[in-house]
């Protein structure tokens, strides 16, 4: 079987064994909330960059790639040693602000941040994120978010396969602004639902909600035909490991895209100390991470196309 460019494209941001474990780095505004919320002072733009090359530099090596954003994070490439292990990057592609309709996102992108563009980044992977929910209703003289959404991913997609640079498609679902919180069923229907909808388009590789259970996790896998890996959304480490089991053994996710349970703990620490946490503790998480999936994973070579 001949794998497409952008399938064989992924390989840079893959292990060995043709799975992901990519570590996400590409906070902006969130990391900035995330010093304030310990208590630490303001961060610089020195001060973001240096914590992005920290993590990379004390990760490379058991990570496959790594995710960053073209602010902070791909500028910190330039600190780090040209020599040792070499590693993937995919470049986060949305814009840094995005746009809103009545309190729910409204999906837009900057035709200037294409692939080509993130080449220019020293990038081997568009990633680009949305939030949709394919079952909010259309209100009388209201855009179609859900479908304005997906034409703002087909436009990504398109440009990605036409420079032959992978395409890396996240979701994130939603609250829509005065509707009760959602049910563990609802969350798992509307994550489902939204990567349906997404791996019609043919990305190369989803990233992706836990949508909750075993269940779930393989109505998921009957749901799509193309490769998805689990984010961490936040949660703790050893919640995170689990998740990554089940997603394995239950929904064939080819690995992982895990950012704050990896390195959340080094944010406010001075650049000593953060740099020997990821180099330890991180690392250790990393490695655990890695164990997790390992001979469970489905490599995405499976979901190949001619």
């Amino acid at each position: 079987m001949t794998q497409s460019t952008e399938l064989g494209g992924l390989h840079r941001i893959a292990t060995a064994e043709n799975t992901f474990a990519i570590i996400a780095m590409d906070q902006r505004n969130t990391l900035k909330r995330m010093y304030a919320a310990v208590n630490a002072p303001a961060p610089s733009d020195e001060e973001l960059e240096n914590s992005k090359a920290d993590v990379v530099q004390g990760l490379r090596g058991v990570a496959s790639g790594f995710l960053l954003d073209p602010t902070f994070g791909t500028p910190a490439l330039k600190q780090l040693p040209t020599e040792g292990l070499p590693y993937g990057v995919l470049v986060a592609a949305e814009p840094s602000e995005r746009n809103t309709f009545n309190g729910e996102p409204h999906a837009h992108r900057d035709p200037a941040l294409n692939a080509q563009w993130t080449r220019d980044q020293g990038g081997d992977a568009v990633k680009f994120f949305v939030q949709m929910r394919v079952d909010r209703k259309v209100g009388a003289g209201e855009p179609d978010l859900t479908a304005d959404a997906l034409q703002v991913v087909r436009e990504v997609i398109a440009d990605c396969k036409a420079a032959g640079v992978p395409s890396v498609i996240e979701n994130l679902i939603y609250t829509i602004p005065g509707e009760e919180p959602a049910t563990e069923a609802q969350k798992a229907d509307r994550i489902i639902g939204a990567a349906e909808a997404l791996a019609e388009l043919g990305p190369d590789l989803l990233k992706l909600e836990y949508p909750g259970s075993p269940a779930a996790c393989r109505r998921l896998a009957n749901s799509i035909d193309v490769p998805w890996a689990v984010l961490s959304a936040g949660v703790a480490f050893d919640e995170f490991t689990e998740v990554l089991k089940v997603s394995c053994d239950d929904g064939g996710v080819s690995g992982f895209i895990a950012g704050r349970a990896i390195w959340r703990e080094t944010v406010g620490m001075t650049r000593p100390d953060r740099q020997a946490y990821v180099a330890s503790e991180g690392r250790r998480r990393l490695e655990n991470c890695v164990q997790a999936i390992a001979g469970r994973a489905r490599p995405f070579t499976d979901f190949t196309r001619v």
